[in-house]
């Protein structure tokens, strides 16, 4: 399944050559992802410290209003926690604020949302458009799951790169390019999306990672976790 998947976003990539560090070919980044000494520095990893720890304390109260929020608008719990793909291909559990309906395995759904989805609940809907929900990553951060900036952690179906070396982050500029891509798949049929965003965003999503990560920036714009 991996190499299938890793063969389709290769294709879509159209053979184009990688960018300068990434080998010959955008293949390469799947096979031998650029990385930098800055990845996997312990200066790195105190920045993160420092501010995930900075920001939790200073939004520790907005963040419990959000919590009571989320648990007086429907029934579940606050959190949210999913299997996420880490460091070296090590799967964490992703902690985010409840923004969906709860239901059972059989009735989940696709993994993908898009902008409608009936799912979404009427908090979850004003938390993701804020991003707000996503604030009990800095939590994952601090644990050493994630880092600041770098790719967002994919699932496990969706991970292109079996080992990545780099921490996933909260954000990065493929997040920032992609920051509506649930208006992008709102016209996308349900039976259909996981094929079009395999085909159409993944490898898009892909390519700016590797030339990103090739040429490592330090805070606050690298995306090389």
């Amino acid at each position: 399944m991996e190499s299938k998947r890793r063969s389709s976003i290769v294709s879509h990539l159209g053979g184009r050559p990688g960018p300068e560090g990434c080998g010959n070919s955008f293949e390469s980044c799947l096979v031998d992802p650029p990385r930098s000494g800055w990845t996997d520095s312990a200066a790195r990893r105190v920045v993160d410290i420092v501010f995930s720890a900075l920001l939790l304390t200073l939004l520790s109260v907005p963040m419990l209003i959000i919590a009571a929020c989320v648990r007086l608008g429907s029934k579940g719990p606050a959190i949210f926690s999913q299997e996420r793909v880490g460091l070296n291909g090590r799967p964490f559990r992703l902690f985010k604020f409840r923004s969906m309906v709860q239901r059972t395995r059989k009735d989940l759904g696709p993994d993908l949302t898009k902008d409608g989805d009936a799912r979404v609940t009427p908090t979850g809907c004003f938390l993701r458009k804020l991003k707000l929900d996503e604030l009990p990553q800095f939590y994952n951060v601090l644990r050493g799951d994630m880092s600041l900036v770098g790719p967002r952690p994919k699932l496990p179906q969706y991970s292109a790169i079996a080992n990545m070396p780099y921490r996933p982050g909260i954000t990065g500029p493929a997040t920032l390019a992609f920051r509506r891509e649930e208006e992008i798949l709102s016209s996308v049929g349900p039976e259909q999306m996981e094929d079009f965003y395999m085909e159409h965003v993944s490898p898009l999503r892909l390519a700016l990672m590797c030339v990103t990560c090739a040429k490592p920036i330090r805070y606050p714009t690298c995306a090389s976790s």
